[in-house]
């Protein structure tokens, strides 16, 4: 135990009663000459919200007092928010009363002020680390700034404007924060126009800190690394350059971090090679490149850019599998039977020579019996066919033992050189990506499986068991369709039996919707906790450490574990790498979809007044959600539909008509209108076909027929002269 977990186990024990700074150095018996260590300590264990100094500047634990560091999420619609904990069941409501000069992001000590069995209340008592230094926004006028981030409630007020004008789209960088009065901020850049795409896009990515240029060091250090091995690199290491080795990516890919090999042994059964990137070979601990990785946590893939983890010089160069190439490797040579169980494995540092650069659709056709590409790559058809009967084999292993599989529709949008969206066209997964698929698998669970029963410190990737609250409101949706969920604990078996059962029927979008809500979300954790979606006791992410930290944290305490090294400095390290990963991760994930849902409302745009069939994909108080068959996304709202009045069925969540009894349920096809696309919010209305929603009053859509336009302007002219307005 160090001296800072010292002084934690003694502020938090029963006896301690909070102290002053002297008095606790007294009690701790520190000399003069290490008060200011002791004081270090002391801040550092309040700014991770461990403990506190009260008014009377006494040290307390937070935990003792209901205090808990959290990171404030605020409502984009209403000027509250809830604070996040990690150690904690439910998360706590902030009123727009208690939450300081918090605002949406921060880092937060939060003190529990009422608990229920609905929610926890309570005060913003310390902001613990600012989550937003820098915001975008649009100029209003040479004063104010509205920030793009909805969930920031106040207006920026400027002291600098950095010769920014009314209309432009600017960064901001924050010098002070106030609760009764706007934040305070300088102009640092304009970004364009508050109508382009290109600023809306940047605004996005500056919203979620996803940052994408990288600092002079990293690049000089990437540029510095040699692009060819040496006989040197050879040594200790496993020569695979020999074996029929190959990468399977998508046709635009350009990082290859895993390659697949595969014979079958003379007593019938298969030895599956998994070689992924050796990248801590070129990025070592604490060096500007494994510091830069660290804070980016991974890489961001958006329409119409990619920004990496790691520089380009390393994840298009020296760490990317490229064919015909010699690639430094970590390897796991795995022995499976006929039904798909790990017989044996070994981790091994290793060298490789991809001898083709595979892609999913070519591979695909191969498996078809496409005879053109048969003959062209003949010399690995043989290996491909008995690939394909492996990964039958382990899906098969994995859905006896309950795996959950989810088949909702993706998409991918292609953006023109301009940055513009051109095509949006859905991702259909073959028999190729379910095979790396299933590869991949099967490597993270035999690292994870590995990794805990040798004891060593290690990020896991982890999935909770549904929260008990969640799976009873699930049972009782179910239980309207028919279906029910036998015992008081959920079994991943019994949720795939459910989605088995409603496949291929009008409901199954609604239901597997609704379930997937009610899982919890997967994080990294230096607990190895299982994954229930995957129903796998251990699972790490160990496949893709060109863009993922954790895989090159792991990578990195497997070599110095095969190396025999002592593994101790890791045990903190881990903590804070998967706390940190499982963050960037969120974000990443939330940037990536707010710029999704931008390029779809901007390739739409073309589309207003067009007439397209979709499909119920969401049904709410104000209205039902319709997907077209390219994933586009619209809103019908209730207020246009207007053959009758309708009702939201909370229990089925559909609409019913009032009079008539006509009812829309998610997943019913409909024929829509596009009416409007906006590209500040990202939100895309649709009407039905042969509504008339100019007869309603509240946002109304754009039409371009003058005629329909005139007889709108008409009608609301009329009714405000009703209404004594004109």
């Amino acid at each position: 135990m160090d001296r800072k977990e010292k002084v934690y186990a003694y502020i938090s024990s029963k006896e301690y009663i909070p102290l002053t700074f002297e008095e606790l150095a007294d009690v701790l018996c520190v000399p003069d000459s290490d008060k200011s260590i002791l004081k270090k300590i002391l801040d550092t264990l309040a700014a991770e919200g461990k403990i506190f100094l009260s008014k009377k500047k006494r040290y307390a634990s937070c935990e003792k007092n209901m205090m808990y560091p959290c990171v404030l999420h605020c409502s984009a619609r209403s000027h509250f928010g809830f604070a996040v904990a990690k150690n904690l069941e439910k998360d706590i409501y902030i009123s727009p009363d208690n939450m300081a000069d918090a605002i949406d992001s921060d880092h937060v000590l939060v003190r529990v002020t009422k608990r229920s069995k609905t929610r926890d209340e309570g005060v913003v008592e310390s902001v613990l680390q600012r989550g937003n230094t820098t915001i975008s926004g649009v100029m209003l006028n040479e004063f104010n700034v509205r920030p793009d981030n909805p969930r920031i409630y106040k207006n920026i007020k400027l002291t600098e404007t950095h010769n920014a004008n009314s209309g432009d789209r600017v960064l901001v960088k924050i010098t002070n924060y106030s609760k009764s009065v706007n934040i305070c901020g300088i102009v640092t850049s304009v970004l364009g126009s508050s109508r382009e795409l290109k600023t809306l896009t940047e605004a996005i990515i500056i919203e979620h800190n996803i940052k994408q240029e990288f600092e002079e060091a990293t690049i000089n250090q990437a540029r510095s690394l040699t692009t060819e091995l040496s006989k040197k690199d050879f040594d200790g290491r496993c020569d695979f350059t020999k074996k029929t080795v190959f990468t399977i990516d998508g046709d635009d890919a350009r990082d290859f971090d895993d390659g697949v090999s595969l014979e079958v042994l003379e007593n019938d059964n298969y030895e599956l090679g998994v070689h992924i990137a050796d990248v801590t070979n070129y990025v070592m601990h604490a060096s500007p490149l494994d510091s830069e990785a660290f804070e980016r946590g991974t890489s961001v893939y958006l329409a119409d850019r990619v920004i990496p983890m790691l520089p380009l010089e390393l994840s298009n160069g020296i760490c990317s599998l490229n064919p015909n190439v010699d690639r430094l490797t970590l390897s796991v040579i795995m022995e499976i039977d006929s039904v798909g169980n790990i017989i044996n494995h070994r981790l091994v540092k290793s060298v490789i020579n991809s001898c083709e650069r595979m892609t999913y659709n070519n591979v695909a056709k191969i498996l078809d019996g496409d005879v053109e590409l048969c003959e062209k790559y003949a010399h690995i058809v043989p290996v491909l066919e008995n690939m394909h009967k492996l990964a039958s084999i382990l899906n098969a292993r994995r859905e006896k033992r309950g795996s959950i599989n989810f088949d909702f529709p993706e998409s991918r949008i292609i953006a023109g050189e301009d940055g513009r969206p051109t095509k949006i066209v859905k991702v259909v997964r073959n028999d190729a990506h379910k095979l790396i698929e299933e590869f991949m698998l099967t490597a993270n669970e035999t690292i994870a499986e590995f990794a805990f029963w040798a004891d060593i410190p290690f990020v896991y990737r982890v999935h909770e068991q549904p929260d008990s609250e969640k799976m009873t409101a699930f049972r009782k949706f179910i239980s309207g369709f028919g279906l029910h969920l036998k015992g008081l604990e959920v079994h991943p078996k019994d949720l795939q039996r459910i989605l088995e059962e409603i496949k291929g029927t009008e409901n199954e979008t609604l239901i597997a919707s609704y379930m997937l809500r009610s899982l919890m979300k997967a994080e990294y954790r230096a607990e190895c906790n299982g994954h229930f979606g995957l129903a796998a006791k251990y699972y790490c992410h160990f496949t893709s450490p060109i863009r993922r930290y954790p895989d090159l944290i792991i990578h990195r305490i497997l070599k110095d574990f095969l190396d025999g090294k002592d593994l101790s400095h890791y045990n903190d390290y881990v903590i804070g790498a998967a706390a940190h990963s499982s963050e960037k991760e969120r974000s990443a994930e939330l940037c990536e979809r707010d710029v999704e849902d931008l390029m779809k409302a901007a390739y739409i745009e073309d589309f207003v007044g067009a007439e397209f069939e979709g499909q119920i994909s969401g049904i709410t108080p104000f209205g039902m959600f319709v997907m077209l068959a390219n994933t586009v996304e619209g809103l019908v709202r209730l207020e246009t539909i207007d053959d009758d009045f309708y009702e939201y069925d909370e229990v089925l969540r559909r609409l019913v008509g009032k009079r008539k009894g006509k009812t829309y349920n998610i997943g019913d096809t409909v024929e829509i209108e596009v009416a409007k696309s906006d590209l500040q919010t990202r939100q895309i209305d649709f009407v039905l076909k042969g509504s008339h929603p100019h007869r309603t009053a509240s946002n109304p859509p754009i039409r371009h027929n003058k005629k329909a336009k005139r007889k709108f302007i008409k009608s609301r002219s009329k009714r405000g002269r009703r209404n004594g307005k004109v």
